[in-house]
């Protein structure tokens, strides 16, 4: 794992109204590393995501990038610095073949016509770097593709533009065992390509299987940033989610939040 983080979040805070939402909450995602954040329904693990995306503004935080302090005004800005996000729903067109999908809204043009010969290489390319070989055809439609097809489409559109980190929400949710294998062996192979991933799930044995480091979230606040090791137990990431603390690791005092 690299020393520097690629992405840095301090002191983030955001409120909507009186509720206070976000907590101080420092967040970071190294090179080459799987980070997985975890955290109880209404923990603050979206809102973080979508302050750290542009949708919504923090109210207070430091964010840097690649070591230096960057600006995010909205969700260009951070396409911009090569962070892409991968949905739950995914994002895709379901009538559209999957040169289509990872072309949509930035479709290559030559002499003022679609450059098709030129997007279905760069398809065939990107699939091929990420050693997918469940796909048949980079022309098929996505209603034609599995669930984890579909998902391996999506994680290849956000790599495909030179991405440095991808954040995926909840990569497995409805997934049956081995098309969960398959994605959570495309999670891996980001980072093993020098990615950051950032992996947003409620399934501790996929955190557990795929993760360098885990940010697990109690009630708006980190409770813990740590590295997950062989004998990381599933328990203790669940004490961490449900009470903020496990052992010696976690809030000092959950009472009081």
């Amino acid at each position: 794992m690299a020393d520097a983080p690629i992405l840095e979040v301090l002191g983030v805070n955001k409120s909507y109204g009186p509720v206070h939402v976000l907590h101080d909450v420092d967040f970071r995602v190294y090179p080459g590393t799987v980070t997985s954040l975890i955290g109880d329904n209404g923990a603050g693990k979206t809102t973080l995501i979508k302050c750290i995306t542009g949708i919504y503004p923090s109210d207070t935080g430091e964010f840097s990038f690649d070591g230096k302090p960057v600006h995010i005004g909205g969700p260009k800005d951070v396409a911009n610095l090569g962070i892409e996000v991968v949905y739950q729903d995914l994002a895709l067109c379901e009538n559209l073949d999957i040169v289509q999908n990872l072309f949509l809204g930035r479709e290559r043009l030559k002499y003022g016509l679609l450059d098709e010969a030129s997007m279905e290489q760069a398809a065939r390319e990107t699939l091929a770097s990420l050693s997918v070989r469940t796909v048949k055809s980079v022309r098929q439609k996505v209603s034609s593709l599995s669930g984890g097809q579909r998902q391996t489409v999506a994680i290849a559109k956000a790599v495909l533009w030179n991405s440095k980190v991808v954040l995926l929400d909840e990569p497995t949710a409805a997934l049956g065992v081995a098309q969960t294998k398959q994605v959570l062996d495309l999670v891996r192979r980001l980072a093993d390509q020098g990615l950051g991933v950032v992996l947003i799930s409620h399934n501790m044995n996929d955190v557990i299987q795929v993760s360098d480091r885990v940010c697990a979230m109690y009630l708006g606040r980190v409770a813990a940033d740590v590295e997950i090791s062989k004998e990381t137990r599933r328990e203790f990431l669940v004490e961490l989610i449900t009470t903020g603390r496990s052992g010696d690791i976690g809030l000092v005092n959950t009472e009081a939040v």
